[in-house]
């Protein structure tokens, strides 16, 4: 313990002196817990560092970790790293935001609509399954390369889980909220923006987050396969040129771009449920 903080604890009465060292051990407690999730990452990383510069040394399929970050420093330094970077969250935003539309916009009507969802199964089940990559042939010959291509494959991706789970959250809705907005002849706007809307929007972050990452999973697979931009294309540019050292350094970019993504949208999601308690509480 640091010298100055046991004399400091060495000064309080007996009963003073417990419920410091006690809050003490919590605190370590905490900081433990919270470095516990970095263990094996960094044992992994460690692991393939020593590789990299023994047994592993000169491979043109892996790197060590620290050449990656001099290549991750080089592609920032020079403007790259951030305008694909740019590029593939802008398109794979686009994409998640008219699909989400149109499956919000679908799903609600299938799961107030009976008729609706009879006449629509077959088509959303034929569909549905149809793999986003296999939209790149077609996508590709309607739009070209570029932003258009890309919107739409992601588009298609992110329709479906939010058209289904809008569907089954819908349809979960309690029936007598939905006889009180008939008796009160409320139009379908007002009855989703004040009934329906309300009800489902736990649900549907749900759908959002399962959104998100199917967006970018989906964006940087068609750069990929088919489309000169973004990460995903500098991502097989740097393989292509058997840089390993820069090919970790972007993997290693999309996976901490796809964990920040994720925790803002669950940090939003628990702000908007936060929000919606206090206000149902008051």
């Amino acid at each position: 313990m640091n010298p100055h903080v046991r004399h400091s604890v060495s000064s309080l009465p007996p009963e003073g002196a417990a419920a410091a060292l006690g809050a003490a051990r919590r605190r370590l407690t905490n900081m433990a817990s919270n470095l516990r999730p970095f263990v094996f990452p960094a044992v992994l990383l460690g692991a393939l560092e020593l590789w990299a510069r023994t047994t592993g040394r000169g491979s043109d399929a892996l790197a060590p970790p620290s050449a990656a970050v001099r290549a991750f420093g080089a592609a920032l330094s020079d403007g790259s790293l951030l305008a694909a970077t740019a590029f593939t969250l802008g398109s794979a935003g686009l994409g998640l935001l008219i699909g989400a539309v149109l499956g919000l916009a679908l799903g609600t009507l299938l799961g107030l609509s009976r008729r609706a969802a009879r006449l629509a199964s077959l088509s959303v089940e034929v569909a549905r399954p149809v793999p986003s990559v296999a939209l790149i042939p077609l996508a590709l010959l309607v739009f070209g390369f570029g932003l258009r291509l890309e919107v739409s494959v992601v588009a298609f991706a992110c329709l479906w889980p939010m058209l289904v789970l809008t569907q089954a959250a819908v349809l979960q809705v309690e029936p007598r909220l939905l006889e009180v907005a008939q008796a009160l002849q409320l139009s379908p706007w007002q009855r989703f923006v004040w009934i329906v809307g309300p009800a489902i929007v736990p649900r549907l972050f749900v759908a959002l987050r399962l959104g998100v990452a199917i967006a970018l999973v989906v964006a940087v697979t068609v750069e990929i396969a088919a489309n000169p931009h973004g990460m995903g294309y500098a991502l097989i540019i740097a393989q292509q040129s058997l840089d390993p050292a820069l090919m970790l350094a972007w993997l290693g970019w999309v996976g901490a771009v796809g964990f920040a993504i994720n925790a803002a949208a669950l940090a939003l999601q628990r702000t908007v449920a936060r929000r919606m308690g206090a206000e149902g509480g008051a």
